[in-house]
């Protein structure tokens, strides 16, 4: 028997094997075999961060985490050293306490629950404390997971949080889940409404400087490190989309921040304060200018164990945004990137949009270094997978990866998902190729060249470019967004509209402000264009949206032929089901495309 014959004999009986293996997904990236025959040495003289150095089966480390990370990085084929670039890598579930996931699509809450109560149909009310019982498993498969792409700490509550989180029968709860997850070196930490105290009727007031409501959070913050020593700290959400804050009391956000930061400064607890600010203290003004206006002033008044968390754009987790300013107004304040990992804005668990390369033009514009953390808001649930849609699981581990070491690329992070997720076979080549178009298909089919916001209320799938309603604020509706008549398209920001290009340094500030030098993929982000313009491809900017919006509907297409032709080297159950999530994600590139060539056509062809 010649060799090629023999190799393909081990091919086919390998194929049949994998479609034999019916398989889930809830194994996500650690499906190999842990290595046994390693060595595993503790070295004082490393650097103290948990970073690892790999000589073959060798795995040198300061600290046991150090380890640990060592072991699932060889798991990965890495060798030589490697060592965390941020100390704070940190997971927001947006889960609520009944057990549902704002802007979630896998399911309930791994965390929380209600037991029902027979004798009110099933319903509970959260100061009942009939928390249902934890799956003690499930979240030490969790934990695993996250330690073997290096996360460290997870906030296990919605930042839209319920005051009752701060009550005994949920901080025990927190406890419990606290300590199986301590062995794998994730701390917990928890968002916290700032009413809080005035909530549960315990002081009548919820005013920062009120000597009271000190000693209230600082006797709080105490009980929660009695219960859990190693505990993180607080993310907070306040004075937006009514959530209660300082503003409340005539105070600032430095007030409301430093007023936590002493209570949990003697614990070593940090408070991590979200900057999605608006319509409470600039009402009216460019929504995408409100978080500079409200921080840029406080800058320096932090306490030092305060962090400003921002939201990767200025405006609200758009398939593409510019990076958001306040990155570079705040000079003298520590600060935290947020990104969201669960897919509000880009088709939520129906479609396979890859968010490296997202993340990556994020890190082009505001230097790693310029951080001290990042944050991914979880695409997490019940769901057997995990996350909905099996390449879903993909935007988890590229959180990780990236938060680890926010130089690697895109493509080597969608290469190691690929092999450790599926198989090490050469045949899923297309699949990384499929992976890295993926989000810029997204773009083009939902809102090109700096289109943004046009998605349909409240659920935020599907498209609404006519969207408005009277009930809602004006900056949620679309229209407000792209302001389309028979004339042109764009929100103007540049100097002589909002003015929000002022908000950015130099270069940028004058590249985005200027329509000849704006690049095209933010042009109708920042300028109102004629319908006329001239593009650089040559074709006005209404042929290049219909361009734009073609070629993203006939990438979704090549991405159901790549999926076919990888059919061969996928179990069953996972490629059926990814398969029949594409033909949905082709029906809504078709629906983005019609629907927007429709609206927007209606008034650049009577315009004409």
């Amino acid at each position: 028997m010649t060799g090629k014959r023999l190799h393909l004999i081990i091919l086919c009986v390998a194929m049949l094997a994998l479609q034999a293996r019916a398989e889930d997904g809830h194994r996500l990236w650690l499906r190999g075999e842990k290595p046994t025959d390693v060595v595993e040495k503790l070295d004082p003289t490393m650097p103290d961060d948990d970073g690892y150095r790999i000589s073959g089966h060798t795995i040198t480390a300061r600290t046991p985490m150090g380890l640990l990370y060592g072991r699932y990085a060889l798991m990965r084929g890495e060798q030589g050293e490697s060592h965390p670039f941020y100390k704070l890598r940190i997971l927001n579930h947006w889960d609520n306490l009944d057990g549902s996931i704002e802007r979630g699509y896998a399911g309930k809450s791994i965390f929380w629950g209600l037991i029902p109560d027979p004798s009110s149909r099933g319903r509970r009310n959260l100061k009942d404390g009939a928390i249902a019982p934890l799956d003690k498993t499930l979240i030490e498969q969790y934990a695993e997971v996250n330690a073997s792409i290096g996360i460290n700490g997870t906030v296990l509550n919605n930042v839209n949080a319920s005051p009752m989180m701060l009550t005994r029968p949920y901080l025990t709860r927190v406890k419990e889940i606290a300590d199986i997850l301590r062995p794998w070196g994730i701390r917990v930490y928890l968002s916290v409404n700032f009413g809080t105290p005035k909530a549960l009727g315990e002081v009548s007031t919820a005013d920062p400087l009120n000597p009271r409501v000190k000693a209230w959070w600082k006797k709080k913050a105490a009980e929660i490190y009695q219960l859990v020593p190693d505990f993180g700290g607080f993310l907070v959400k306040a004075n937006s989309e009514g959530q209660p804050g300082p503003f409340d009391y005539g105070r600032t956000h430095a007030d409301g921040a430093n007023m936590l930061a002493d209570a949990l400064q003697p614990h070593g607890g940090i408070v991590i304060w979200r900057s999605f600010v608006y319509g409470a203290k600039h009402k009216g003004e460019d929504r995408v200018k409100q978080a500079v206006s409200e921080f840029a002033e406080l800058d320096g008044q932090f306490r030092p164990n305060v962090i400003l968390q921002s939201k990767n754009g200025p405006l609200d987790f758009q398939p593409r945004e510019p990076y958001a300013p306040i990155f570079d107004q705040m000079k003298h304040t520590k600060q935290m990137a947020e990104l969201q990992i669960t897919q509000e804005y880009l088709g939520h668990s129906k479609q396979l949009v890859f968010l490296a390369p997202m993340w990556k033009e994020f890190f082009g514009f505001v230097e790693p270094q310029r951080l001290v953390g990042i944050a991914g808001v979880a695409n997490i649930g019940l769901d057997r997978n995990w996350c909905g849609h099996h390449f879903a699981q993909a935007n988890w581990y590229a959180f990780g990866r990236l938060a680890w070491c926010p130089t690697l690329s895109s493509k080597q992070i969608a290469e190691e998902w690929l092999q450790q997720t599926f198989s090490p076979s050469t045949q899923l080549t297309p699949l990384v190729s499929m992976m890295l178009r993926s989000r810029e298909a997204c773009v083009d089919y939902m809102m090109p060249l700096g289109l943004h916001h046009i998605f349909r209320f409240d659920h935020h799938y599907g498209p609404e470019p006519d969207g408005y309603n009277p009930r809602y604020p004006i900056e949620w509706c679309p229209v407000y967004y792209h302001r389309a008549n028979a004339d042109s398209i764009g929100f103007n920001r540049s100097h002589t509209g909002s003015n929000a290009t002022a908000q950015y340094r130099e270069p940028f500030c004058s590249l985005y402000d200027d329509v000849n030098t704006c690049p095209e993929r933010y042009l109708l982000w920042f300028h109102r264009v004629p319908w006329t313009h001239r593009m650089n491809s040559g074709r006005t900017l209404w042929e290049e949206m219909q361009w734009r919006y073609t070629r993203g509907v006939n990438e979704v297409r090549t991405f159901i032929d790549a999926w076919q032709q990888a059919k061969p080297f996928i179990d069953e159950q996972r490629w059926r089901e990814v398969n029949d999530k594409l033909k949905v994600q082709l029906a809504d590139a078709e629906e983005w495309r019609t629907v927007c060539l429709d609206y927007f056509g209606s008034f650049a062809k009577a315009g004409k």
